[in-house]
C-alpha cells in the first residue's frame, strides 16, 4: 500500500470521532460564522502536530536501542487496543448542537478554536504519539508520504465538516451510521495492531 494512502486512511480513522472540537466546527458551519478561519486553524494545527510527531520520533530513531523500540511498540500496541476497545463499546448518545446565532468576535473565535484544539489531550496522543511512533521505522521518503497523507485527511475532514455541516448535523444522531463507521475504523485499526504485534513477536524471538 502506498504510504500516502496509508497515512490518509490512518489519519481519517483517528480523526473521525465525535468530540468537542468536531462539534464546535459543525456549530460554526451551521451558523455560517468564520467557517474558513475555524477549519484552517484546526487543519493547520493537525498538520503541524503530525509532522512534529513524525520528525520527533525520526530524530530519536537513530538512538533507539532494540529494547527502547520494543517498549515503544508495547505502548503503541496498548494504545491501539485501548482505541479499538473504546470504539467497540462506545454508545452514541444524542449530541446537542447549538444552532443559536450567537455572534463571536474574530479574536474570540481564534481563542475558542485554539482551545478546542490544543487543550484536547487526544490530539497529542493521536498525532504526536501514535503517528510518530507508528512511522518511526519508515524510510525518510515514506515518512514524508505518510505525513502528507495524514495531513490531507485532516484538511479534507475539517473543511468538509465545516462546509457540509448541515449534512453532517442531520446524520449525527443516526446510530446505524456510526456503527458502520466504527466497524470500518475498528477493522482497519485491527490490521495495524497485528502489524505492531508482529514487530513485538520478532523482538521476542
Amino acid at each position: 500500500m502506498s504510504y500516502l494512502i496509508l497515512g490518509f486512511i490512518t489519519g481519517t480513522s483517528l480523526i473521525f470521532a465525535i468530540g468537542a472540537q468536531n462539534i464546535f466546527v459543525i456549530e460554526q458551519g451551521l451558523k455560517k460564522e468564520f467557517i474558513f478561519l475555524v477549519c484552517s486553524i484546526c487543519a493547520i494545527s493537525d498538520v503541524l502536530l503530525i509532522f512534529f510527531g513524525i520528525f520527533v520520533f525520526s530524530f530519536f530513531n537513530n538512538f533507539f536501542s532494540p529494547l527502547v523500540e520494543f517498549i515503544l511498540n508495547l505502548l503503541l500496541f496498548t494504545f491501539l487496543t485501548h482505541f479499538i476497545w473504546n470504539k467497540i463499546k462506545i454508545q452514541k448518545n444524542k449530541i446537542g448542537i447549538n444552532k443559536k446565532n450567537k455572534k463571536y468576535s474574530f479574536l474570540k473565535i481564534i481563542y475558542k478554536t485554539l482551545g478546542f484544539t490544543y487543550l484536547n489531550p487526544h490530539v497529542y496522543s493521536d498525532t504526536v504519539f501514535f503517528l510518530g511512533n507508528f512511522s518511526k521505522n519508515f524510510l525518510p521518503q515514506q515518512k514524508y508520504l505518510f505525513g502528507i497523507g495524514a495531513s490531507l485527511a485532516s484538511l479534507v475532514f475539517f473543511f468538509g465538516l465545516g462546509y457540509l455541516s448541515n449534512y453532517f448535523a442531520i446524520y449525527l444522531k443516526n446510530k446505524k451510521i456510526w456503527k458502520i463507521i466504527n466497524f470500518t475504523i475498528v477493522l482497519f485499526m485491527s490490521f495495524l495492531t497485528l502489524y505492531v504485534l508482529k514487530n513485538i513477536y520478532n523482538f521476542i524471538n
